[in-house]
Order: C-alpha cells, then sequence, then structure tokens
C-alpha cells in the first residue's frame, strides 16, 4: 500500500460507539475513508450513511466484509459477536479494530489470535484509554526510569449508580460475557498492565457479586431498559493477579455500590524509585528527595486533539507500517484470560491458573 493511499474502512455497527468512531476517523480523512457501513437495524446505519457521507449500506455484516473496495473493517457490535465478524473479516483479508472485550470470553479471544497468525493481518482492540494524555505522559516517566521497578499496582472504576441497560445484552451473560468486570474492568486491566510494563499474569484470585442488578436497583443512564429482560452477571468485582515476575495488581470494578465514590477511573502504581496516581484526568508522580515526600502534578497539555484519535491513527499506522497495534491481538487474550479466571475463581473460592496454550 502507497503512503499516499487512503485505507478504506467498513463499519459494522452504527450505534453510539459506531458514531464515535465516524467521528474520530472522519478527522483523519486524508488518510482514511469510511467506504460502507452496516447494523442490524438498517434504518440506523441509513441514517449515519446519510449524515456523514457514506456511499454504500451493506445488508447485513457478511456482504460488509466480501466487500472488494475495503482493507479493513471497525467491528463495534455486541461482544458475543466480536469474534466470528473479526474471524470472518481476517479471512476475507481484511484488517480488524474492534471494541472491548476482544472476544466474550478466553476460548473466543484465543479464536481470534490464531486466526490473527494464520492470516498476518493487524488486529487492534480499541482500548482508548492508553490514549489520554494522562496515562502518555506518565508512561513517558516509567520509560525514563523515574518509577524504577514497578512491584506492585491497583486499579479499578467503581460507579455506584450505573448499570447499563438492565434487561438489554449488556445484562445477559450469554450476549456480553460478564458484567462490570468484562465492561469497564476491561479497560483497567489493560491500561494497568500497559502501565506496569506488561508483564506476564500467571494466576488470579477474584470474587464476584451481584446485589443490586437482581432487584433492579443501581440502574444508570447509559442504555434503555428493557424491564422485561433478564439480569444473570454481577454488578462487583474484585482480585488479585500475580505475574511471573513476581508483581501484583489488585482490580475493583462496580456497576453499583454503597460507597463514597466519585465513579472515576483510577490507577495506583508503586515502583522502587517513584509512584504514579492516575485518576479521572487528574494524576501525580509521588517519590521520595532529601528525606521528605514529593508529589508532582501533572499538566494537561493544551489543545489536546484526544486520546480516540490517536488510537485511530495508530491503527492506520499499524496497517500501514506493518506493526504490532499497542493493544494487540495477545493483548486483548490476556485480558479475557484474567476475566475468566476470575469468574472461574469466584465459583470455586480458589486460585486459577492461566492457560496461554492456543
Amino acid at each position: 500500500m502507497a503512503a499516499s493511499d487512503k485505507i478504506r474502512i467498513g463499519l459494522i455497527g452504527a450505534g453510539n460507539i459506531g458514531n464515535v468512531h465516524l467521528q474520530e476517523f472522519g478527522k483523519l480523512a486524508g488518510e482514511c475513508e469510511i467506504v460502507a457501513i452496516t447494523d442490524v437495524y438498517l434504518p440506523l446505519a441509513e441514517q449515519r450513511a446519510q449524515q456523514y457521507g457514506i456511499a454504500n449500506v451493506s445488508p447485513s455484516p457478511e456482504a460488509l466484509i466480501a466487500r472488494d473496495d475495503i482493507d479493513a473493517v471497525i467491528v463495534a457490535v455486541p461482544n458475543k459477536a466480536h469474534a466470528p465478524l473479526s474471524i470472518l473479516a481476517l479471512e476475507n483479508g481484511k484488517h480488524v479494530l474492534l471494541e472491548k472485550p476482544m472476544g466474550l470470553d478466553a476460548a473466543a479471544a484465543k479464536d481470534i489470535v490464531r486466526a490473527q497468525k494464520r492470516y498476518g493481518k493487524t488486529v487492534m482492540v480499541a482500548h482508548q484509554m492508553r490514549w489520554d494524555w494522562l496515562p502518555l505522559q506518565v508512561k513517558d516517566q516509567i520509560d525514563r526510569g523515574e518509577l524504577g521497578h514497578i512491584y506492585t499496582a491497583k486499579t479499578g472504576w467503581y460507579r455506584r449508580k450505573g448499570i447499563p441497560g438492565w434487561g438489554t445484552w449488556f445484562t445477559q451473560h450469554a450476549e456480553s460475557g460478564g458484567g462490570p468486570l468484562i465492561d469497564i474492568g476491561v479497560h483497567m486491566l489493560d491500561l494497568a498492565f500497559h502501565l506496569m510494563g506488561e508483564p506476564k499474569p500467571v494466576s488470579v484470585y477474584g470474587s464476584t457479586y451481584a446485589e443490586f442488578g437482581p432487584r433492579k436497583k443501581g440502574i444508570g443512564t447509559w442504555g434503555k431498559p428493557n424491564w422485561n429482560g433478564t439480569y444473570d452477571v454481577e454488578d462487583l468485582a474484585t482480585a488479585i493477579i500475580k505475574m511471573e515476575n513476581g508483581a501484583s495488581l489488585t482490580l475493583e470494578v462496580s456497576w453499583a455500590v454503597h460507597m463514597d465514590t466519585d465513579s472515576a477511573p483510577f490507577v495506583h502504581l508503586m515502583g522502587s524509585e517513584g509512584g504514579a496516581f492516575l485518576r479521572g484526568n487528574e494524576g501525580k508522580f509521588l517519590t521520595e528527595r532529601f528525606d521528605r515526600t514529593v508529589d508532582v502534578p501533572l499538566i494537561a497539555p493544551e489543545d489536546d486533539e484526544g486520546s480516540r484519535v490517536r488510537l485511530s491513527r495508530h491503527f492506520l499506522e499499524c496497517i500501514r507500517e506493518g506493526k504490532t497495534p499497542w493493544t494487540s491481538a495477545e493483548t486483548g487474550l490476556r485480558s479475557n484470560l484474567i476475566i475468566d479466571a476470575i469468574y472461574e475463581s469466584s465459583r470455586t473460592g480458589g486460585e486459577v491458573k492461566l492457560d496461554w496454550s492456543l
């Protein structure tokens, strides 16, 4: 592919997150073009096509993937369809950007990894948090050695009253794969592992709870509830993850909880030479100088273009240059392995070893 050639993209899923992709890739119109769109509800796809000037509305994901005028697809649909559509796209020679979690479970994630290796196309998971200005600044200092050896970390996201789309696919295990653990916990896992230097997790001990959802309490504002639907996922999860290098990570997430929380995602990094604290859009470095504690606040850059446009540009760069994405298929598998192990540990009450075999 010549550097001057635009990458031609097809979008599968015209809902809220699909609309975000349309907005962000639209900012990179000199590098790419959305040439086709589809959705299970075709009138929505037609509406988006008119809104964004997309020439083609495909009648199905399969029809879109089969088009020979598309280089890459964006998979922005419910979790259950991630693996089947991604694998079909790879089989048809397409690069894939898919929303998190990569797979419904670890088995589905392994299927994607195997297909990526077989067909050699780019697979990237859309974890936008890595691209926020705050983690980028922290990662830069980590790479300079300012934190030393990061031996333990704590991450989480406590939403106090935020169950999304009660009774829809969000709260049905067969469709979503789980509750807040696979919905927002997957973001925090990915970000924490990135900042810790991508250590290899080997075992997990965790617990999950469903105290709010089954009683139709803790309902948030995302999605339209279906009160005739079902809720068979957790609304809180907690876990400790141990690494091959001896480091550890604590994870805590909820959709609903009676807790004094600002509902912002957070990461604490504890290193031998310094630490870092990120919460929402605020962060600071913590260290010791002259026998005294020192805190250094982090300042947002002026005119920040935003995490999603940086993520989108990285996807295009990986396609053009054959680079492995920051959030590769292997990182997606790692998250799915950990999430599955947390659910299993909660069921059995014991530690679960991770099975990395493909």
